[in-house]
């Protein structure tokens, strides 16, 4: 499926949507919609609802309102179906065993045990190579660095969807990713790889990421849209760099910012 076909296809929407923690609202949306072949950075400062809002949309926080995949109320989904259909990588993500890297990349599978990919081997390789892990398949988590943990999690995500790129691929595979700050624990050249291939596979093949980042230089680089969260609720969504704007970014980040543009690229940048 490629990103026209994509566009085309039912959007996960959040509508109306209130979140709360007793009697304090954690977060408000009133219309939120997201369409597939589409990378969109959810963005904000810290304790602005980011993490919320990507829990809302993946089914593990409550809420009051209306949240839809593909056309259904999230809550008329199985686990099962649900588990098939996206896959989330959480800002911390803890394995209570000595488990390989390798086992747990292959824990990606479990959602489709009884409709196994022809090749799982294969595939649960190309998700290791597509996330730089290979030469860890063997090692226990426990005794990775922070940034080889984050790799190994991200390859489990990217396993459970069939992410492009393998034989075989079954043409519903495309789903979508939510990502909680994939890149925070990641070095330089991780973190580029990471997000360079989730843009072309949300181009190229009809997935859908959702990824919440800092680093508003690497949302301006490769998302399609971005989602501003500021206290408790959505202020702005649209293309990254009509979102980002110095005022906005002054007003919500407290800082003064300009747009630059590398000369070499023609790419847009921003300096604080």
């Amino acid at each position: 499926m490629g990103a026209s076909e994509a566009a085309a296809s039912p959007a996960v929407g959040v509508r109306d949507v209130r979140v709360m923690a007793g009697k304090r609202c954690l977060l408000t949306v009133s219309d939120l919609q997201l369409q597939p072949g589409r990378l969109v950075a959810v963005l904000g400062p810290n304790g602005a609802g980011k993490s919320t809002l990507l829990g809302v949309m993946g089914g593990w926080i409550r809420y009051q309102g209306t949240c839809h995949w593909e056309g259904r109320e999230l809550s008329s989904w199985s686990v099962t179906e649900l588990a098939r259909r996206r896959a989330v990588m959480m800002q911390q993500s803890t394995v209570a065993f000595d488990f390989t890297a390798e086992e747990v990349v292959r824990l990606g599978r479990y959602p489709h045990r009884h409709s196994p990919h022809a090749d799982e081997d294969a595939l649960v390789l190309e998700a290791m190579r597509a996330a730089d892990v290979v030469h860890l398949r063997q090692t226990v988590l426990g005794v990775l660095s922070g940034g080889e943990r984050a790799r190994v999690h991200w390859a489990r995500a990217w396993a459970q969807l069939e992410c492009p790129g393998w034989p075989q691929r079954r043409p519903q595979a495309a789903g979508w990713l939510l990502l909680d700050e994939p890149t925070a624990a990641l070095d330089l050249a991780h973190q580029h790889r990471l997000l360079a291939l989730l843009r072309q596979a949300c181009e190229a093949h009809g997935l859908g990421a959702v990824v919440v980042l800092h680093d508003l230089n690497l949302a301006l680089r490769y998302a399609h849209e971005a989602v501003l969260v500021c206290d408790g609720t959505v202020c702005s969504h649209g293309a990254v760099r009509d979102v980002l704007q110095p005022q906005r970014i002054g007003a919500v980040w407290r800082v003064q910012a300009r747009w630059l543009d590398d000369t070499a690229t023609g790419l847009p940048y921003l300096v604080i």
